[in-house]
């Protein structure tokens, strides 16, 4: 199981870049930033690209109802990120997703050589992806519940006739008081949006219960092994309680692969 590594597109310029390089250096497979509304997450991804030359890239995700192919085609260009490196995150929330995500792959394949990966949470979706996306993101989901959506990808890609798509799971993690308590404000956020209130209610579980919240660095890697063997790389989300370079570089350490 490889290992990615995810901040908040908007932390100062410094965290992403040196999480960016911290990540590369140690192993890790991906390093992503999210596409806030109020932040351009390709710009933000534009800074880890140039502290780093191998690691993969990818941005999780941007909302198709918000912004359009073209739009998100224009800022990839824009920043000038390496399509070779370049995982495509995109999503779409209801009404009309699975029409609105099927139509913006397809439209963004036509104009970019960068992988696609598509957001999903529900049964629908995650058989959409297997048809049409080179990689699926899980969010705020239980291993557990992976290998339940792991398997409606797969009957996706077999209906379709093409190999399964890489399986990416976000996993937040947070170290501490301070974090753990921002881990929990994020995940009351998440509840009132009808699509993650009605998947929380599917696995029966609070938000919380789909992190790793630990006291110390070292508790990080034994509460990331229970993901093991159930996707093909977690994403290790950063919680941190104040942003600052050094908590997102400990937390790069203690989750390295």
């Amino acid at each position: 199981m490889r290992h990615g590594f995810a901040v908040f597109a908007g932390v100062a310029p410094e965290v992403i870049r040196a999480s960016a390089r911290e990540a590369e250096g140690l192993g890790y497979h991906s390093f992503w930033v999210n596409h806030p509304g109020r932040t351009d997450g390709l710009a933000a991804l534009a800074l880890a690209a140039g502290e780093t030359a191998r690691i993969d890239l990818g941005i999780g995700v941007i909302p198709l109802q918000s912004r359009g192919p073209d739009s998100i085609v224009a800022g990839v260009r824009a920043a000038a990120l390496p399509l070779r490196r370049l995982l495509l995150g995109v999503g779409s929330a209801n009404p009309g997703a699975l029409k609105r995500v099927r139509e913006g792959v397809a439209a963004l394949r036509s104009q970019l050589s960068a992988r696609l990966i598509a957001a999903a949470l529900g049964p629908q979706m995650c058989r959409l992806a297997g048809e049409v996306a080179d990689g699926v993101l899980f969010n705020w989901v239980t291993p557990e519940h992976a290998r339940q959506s792991a398997e409606w990808v797969h009957a996706g890609a077999v209906a379709a006739g093409r190999r399964p798509p890489q399986l990416l799971a976000y996993v937040r993690v947070a170290i501490g008081p301070a974090a753990r308590d921002r881990l929990l404000a994020e995940g009351e956020r998440y509840g009132t949006s009808p699509a993650y209130a009605a998947n929380f209610a599917r696995m029966k579980v609070q938000p919380e219960e789909t992190a790793v919240a630990v006291p110390a660095p070292d508790a990080v890697a034994p509460a990331l092994a229970r993901w093991q063997g159930v996707v093909d790389e977690i994403v290790v989300r950063a919680i941190t309680g104040t942003d600052t370079v050094e908590e997102h570089v400990a937390l790069v350490r203690a989750a390295k692969p």
